[in-house]
């Protein structure tokens, strides 16, 4: 195992290099622009700011009104170290976490991955959007993380208008 030390060392090392800034502005560039065009062209959905976490994920949430209500939303992620994006519904605290984790484990719905536990996870749901996204064409990769994301989100609304007492 490395030391704290030889961590920074390696790190001033990579960065002298430049691409992981150049790299890192692009990506953020790019999370920022989707959030606007999001929130733009869906405005009956709450839109949250971004956050940019530790080079681990960043993200920002979206809150359709079915959702709100329930204490719901659904995160659009990005995954830094397997570079990919992914759709999670969540909670907006950890009981209301787990109680709709368990009703779509009770449901035994297999639409999206169900994390086997919620001990550390954030997710009640996740599905992978776009699993090696070409940066090179941003305008498909808009389309690819909108059409999951709208399909995801309708999905979701469709189990608990079923399955959910709550309204």
């Amino acid at each position: 195992m490395e030391s704290f030390q030889e961590n920074m060392l390696e790190y001033k090392k990579q960065l002298e290099k430049g691409y992981i800034q150049e790299a890192y502005r692009g990506l953020m560039g790019y999370i920022m622009d989707f959030r606007i065009h999001f929130n733009n062209k869906y405005p009956e959905y709450s839109v949250s700011g971004i956050y940019y976490g530790y080079m681990d994920m960043t993200y920002f949430s979206i809150v359709p009104k079915s959702l709100k209500r329930r204490k719901l939303k659904i995160a659009i992620v990005f995954l830094h170290d397997t570079l990919r994006f992914e759709v999670w519904l969540a909670g907006t605290n950890k009981n209301v976490q787990n109680k709709y984790w368990k009703l779509f484990k009770e449901n035994d719905w297999d639409k999206y991955h169900i994390p086997s536990t919620i001990k550390g996870f954030d997710s009640i749901i996740e599905y992978i959007l776009v699993k090696n996204p070409d940066f090179s064409d941003l305008d498909n990769l808009t389309k690819q993380i909108e059409t999951g994301t709208l399909k995801f989100i309708n999905d979701i609304e469709n189990f608990l208008s079923k399955h959910s007492k709550i309204d």
